[in-house]
């Protein structure tokens, strides 16, 4: 799918503080750029926002970094926290990146959570590497993971949740810590769930969401 590309995004995001320039800087030093010794926890293809920017005010005692490939997409969620102003938690920031090059951008050990919303399920079987729940992420999730590290996954397609919960089974470094095909009517899984914008328009539709938590080997 092409993006249309928005002539604003680019002034817009140099303009936000908590957009992060140059991510590959701060590798291993993520703690200096929050000022604090808090636990990193990251989503990758975040979308709008909601989902992220709902975390870090429910969670105060974490960090959270946005990520997204197309400076387009990340405008949306970026002008959504400007428009909160004083009232904006302070504990998130924004990289505009390829998810591929994450092991650039953050250290082993670095990260204590990774949250993958409703990604692009890459249909075609020649681009299944491309999955953010292939074996090729999952190898690149464990090069920036801290022992016991969680990684949680939501999605409504059944075929690219199949594939995901194959691929996390066949990886040495992960293994699964429980997942349901119907979300919402999983008391555990869905216990402090935060919807996001494609699971609200789904779940309105009668779509059942599908969910799974990994947890990174020590």
């Amino acid at each position: 799918m092409r993006l249309r590309n928005i002539p604003r995004a680019e002034s817009v995001l140099k303009g936000c503080r908590e957009v992060i320039d140059a991510p590959a800087l701060y590798r291993g030093s993520w703690n200096d750029v929050f000022g604090n010794e808090n636990p990193l926890y990251i989503e990758i293809g975040m979308g709008k926002g909601k989902f992220l920017l709902t975390m870090a005010e429910r969670h105060p005692e974490r960090n959270y970094i946005g990520i997204e490939r197309y400076s387009s997409v990340l405008l949306r969620a970026v002008e959504k926290y400007m428009e909160s102003e004083n009232e904006a938690p302070r504990n998130i920031r924004f990289i505009c990146m390829d998810a591929a090059d994450i092991a650039d951008v953050f250290d082993q050990g670095e990260v204590s959570g990774i949250y993958l919303n409703f990604s692009d399920p890459w249909p075609k079987a020649r681009h299944a590497r491309r999955r953010l729940t292939s074996k090729e992420y999952l190898y690149r999730y464990d090069k920036i993971a801290a022992d016991g590290a969680m990684l949680e996954f939501k999605t409504d397609n059944r075929g690219l949740f199949d594939f995901s919960i194959g691929e996390v089974r066949e990886c040495s470094r992960w293994e699964m810590g429980g997942y349901t095909t119907d979300l919402h009517s999983d008391e555990d899984m869905n216990r402090g769930n935060v919807m996001t914008e494609y699971e609200e328009k789904f779940s309105a539709k009668g779509n059942p969401i599908c969910k799974l938590r990994a947890v990174r080997k020590a």
